[in-house]
């Protein structure tokens, strides 16, 4: 039954992504792991190929809209793929499987990913909730860029290790660099953030160490992968009878509700 729930609830993240641009993939992990009982540290790699298709196929759109800056997805893209991929390959299995113990409470690698995951989830949900200021300059077009190279590499590394680590897209980290680093009106920087995405969670996959591995779940992966962009397709059907923009904070107030529920889980029971 929960089987079922699961493979939904893909279809959920594909219309979530198709209806607000992004968002969605922040539901991954926890779906892998509470419904269709992946372990953690295998969920937030199983993720990174849900979450790359799932983007690649959401930013077709902005391509054919023009709402995609190629330069701006290569000089972020470059140190987060590297990042995300050094992630999966050397930091996530050199963790040890048990971090620390106190008293009854052991705090896993388990624990610990998702721990990260759920504060992340709670700091993308803001972003989803906080009223979106107008601006003059959000239009489709690319005000003159200066790239701040230091600062993008920087930014860039950190989003790659964290979505690395935990398997989501991180679209709430690069939409807002792209706005202020890179000066990218914000229908741009969301087309251009799903193209980073895609990329770097694409080849952050590769990294993955146990691709090979014959308890490697590539059918669950290739289904829920699947129920997700039949949910993009119905989701963007939608988006033309549907605001995305007010759906976005109902949406951001359920993610701070899971992002707490799976800390009490984690951390209390």
């Amino acid at each position: 039954m929960l089987e079922i729930i699961g493979y939904i609830a893909a279809i959920a993240i594909g219309i979530t992504l198709g209806l607000i641009g992004g968002g969605g993939s922040i539901l991954t992990v926890p779906v892998l792991v509470y419904l269709l009982g992946s372990d953690a540290t295998s969920a937030t790699g199983y993720s990174l190929f849900i979450v790359g298709v799932t983007s690649a196929i959401g930013s077709v759109a902005f391509f054919k809209r023009k709402l995609v800056s190629l330069r701006t997805a290569i000089v972020f893209g470059i140190p987060s793929i590297i990042a995300v991929y050094a992630t999966r390959a050397f930091i996530v299995p050199a963790l040890p499987d048990v971090i620390f113990s106190f008293g009854n409470f052991t705090f896993t690698k388990d624990v610990f990913l998702m721990v990260l995951f759920a504060v992340l989830m709670i700091l993308a949900s803001y972003s989803m909730i906080k009223k979106k200021k107008t601006s003059a300059d959000d239009t489709g077009l690319p005000s003159e860029q200066a790239f701040n190279y230091p600062i993008i590499l920087l930014e860039g590394s950190v989003v790659g290790v964290l979505t690395g680590l935990v398997g989501a897209g991180g679209g709430f980290l690069i939409i807002p660099a792209l706005v202020i680093l890179s000066k990218l009106p914000m229908k741009m920087a969301v087309g251009t953030s799903l193209v980073i995405i895609a990329a770097k969670s694409m080849l952050g996959f590769l990294g993955e160490p146990n691709l090979t591995d014959p308890s490697f779940e590539w059918r669950m992966i290739l289904l829920v992968t699947l129920m997700a962009i039949v949910g993009i397709f119905i989701g963007s059907f939608l988006s033309a009878k549907i605001d995305g923009n007010k759906l976005k904070p109902a949406f951001g107030w359920f993610v701070l509700v899971m992002g707490i529920y799976i800390l009490m889980v984690e951390l209390f029971f």
